[in-house]
């Protein structure tokens, strides 16, 4: 038999190993051996998780769940055992005072609680939200903040994710009881039919980095107003429905920003976007045919127009700081039909979009006219939504112009040296987009394109071959694939 080359490790390390375990699993090695029996007390990361099986089956075992987790506590507190890290998920309902406990004589790092207890939600009393040294704290699910202070002296990383029972007035007593809060995580989309909470308003002095995800899309007229006041904020990535007014106050040091802005269905399903037409005395409606259908959507006659719903120009202008921006396929129709002006992103360096054919391009202009220091353009996908807006920045349908009005081409004033494109497949639409970029571009020092399918080699030879074939404005552009 082999000797037992684990055992032999160090206390130390065996500890390690046990604290990256499931604490049961930790704890049932102690009947191994002798040597085994008591490094249960050298764990410093616990993990407790009763959602294994239907609670509604397996009353016996919560029960055994959280006899095990109150004697495991009472062991490490009794050897004055330190904890660095407690991960609990549960369905029942229960109180935290070993926990608490935990938090008081540990000097407890880092706590996760997860509920998802279906019909009824954990109620964390006051005492549990006051810690001097948790520097990161998560909670998720069916829980419910019963609190009047919270005191996170040392707090650094917040987690609220899909929290049922969270109010406006307890989640800003959360926020402000974290003087020094660094990351900030939200995820807003409990109930599709519930009103916003986190969504509505983020303010702090100190966060630097910003999460939100809100999806609520039975909720409409719950989306009014919303506000960001973060001054130290250096990330934002936001993901939500628009709301009626966004209001933003200093951002100034905010360097990138990655936005999922969503127009609400039920104001944009019959939009026609033949009324974006600047030609307002073109009446030429008669003219349309079912040639058009793939392009425009139409009113029925008999419906009143609804107006689009939503503002973002304030958020748009307190953005202006950036250097890099992510725009999904539903911010740029957002942009085109929510944001009145266009600031100019003085310091923008890097803009990434993504595409999709249900969605158009008809901001592009206005966005890469309001760049004038942008170095990098990430395109993932060419394949859009062509409207009669489409503008000069697409190749799909010439740019109309009034008469007797001259109009330089968005790209030919753009300063683009790099311009990456990922998922091309070769259509004629996109060779046909790409043929205007490089025609276009006359700052461009390299263009990388990265094929979405490698499933034909040929294809592929073919599909390079008409890239490298096509004419470029600037001498010093060079074609690669990635």
């Amino acid at each position: 038999m082999g000797r037992d080359w684990i055992s032999s490790l160090p206390d130390e390390i065996l500890g390690k190993i046990l604290s990256s375990v499931p604490t049961k699993t930790a704890a049932s090695t102690s009947v191994l051996s002798k040597r085994w029996r008591n490094l249960l007390g050298l764990v410093d990361n616990l993990s407790f998780d009763d959602e294994e099986e239907d609670v509604a089956k397996s009353s016996s075992r919560t029960f055994f769940f959280f006899d095990f987790l109150e004697k495991t506590f009472a062991l490490l507190l009794s050897n004055c055992a330190t904890i660095k890290k407690v991960s609990m998920s549960h369905t029942l309902p229960r109180d935290y005072t070993c926990i608490h406990t935990a938090m008081e004589q540990c000097g407890l790092l880092e706590l996760h609680l997860h509920s998802s207890s279906g019909y009824s939600s954990v109620h964390l009393e006051r005492e549990l939200l006051t810690s001097n040294t948790l520097v990161k704290l998560t909670l998720s699910g069916d829980i419910d903040l019963q609190v009047h202070r919270v005191h996170f002296p040392a707090l650094k990383s917040l987690s609220l994710i899909s929290v049922a029972c969270l109010g406006v007035p307890e989640y800003c007593d959360l926020l402000d009881g974290c003087p020094v809060l660094e990351d900030l995580y939200l995820s807003d989309d409990a109930y599709p039919y519930n009103p916003p909470c986190c969504s509505t308003i983020v303010m702090s002095e100190s966060i630097k980095r910003l999460v939100l995800f809100t999806h609520l899309p039975d909720s409409q007229q719950d989306h009014a107003a919303m506000l960001f006041s973060l001054p130290s904020l250096v990330y934002l990535d936001y993901s939500t429905f628009v709301f009626e007014n966004h209001e933003c106050d200093a951002l100034d040091l905010l360097v990138e920003a990655r936005l999922n802005l969503k127009l609400w269905e039920e104001s944009t399903t019959h939009y026609d976007y033949s009324d974006d037409d600047d030609d307002d005395d073109d009446d030429d409606d008669d003219d349309d045919d079912d040639d058009d259908d793939d392009y425009y959507y139409y009113y029925i006659i008999d419906e009143p127009k609804l107006p689009i719903f939503g503002d973002v120009t304030k958020l748009v202008a307190g953005i202006t700081n950036i250097t890099t921006l992510y725009l999904s396929a539903d911010s740029l129709e957002t942009f085109h039909f929510c944001c009145k002006s266009m600031p100019v992103f003085s310091n923008l360096l890097n803009l990434s979009i993504a595409s999709s054919k249900e969605k158009g391009w008809q901001v592009m202009p206005a966005l890469l006219k309001s760049c004038p220091s942008l170095h990098t353009l990430v395109i993932k996908g060419l394949v859009h939504r062509v409207t009669n807006k489409c503008g000069d920045a697409c190749a799909c349908i010439p740019g109309k112009h009034k008469e007797g009005e001259e109009e330089v081409c968005c790209l030919l004033t753009c300063q683009v040296k790099v311009l990456d494109i990922s998922d091309y497949i070769g259509s004629s639409q996109e060779l046909k987009q790409m043929r205007h970029f490089l025609g276009k571009l006359k700052c461009l020092e390299s263009v990388k394109v990265s094929v979405g399918s490698e499933d034909d080699n040929n294809d592929n030879e073919l599909l390079r071959d008409d890239l490298l074939a096509l004419p470029r404005i600037s001498s010093k552009c060079h074609i690669q694939f990635v």
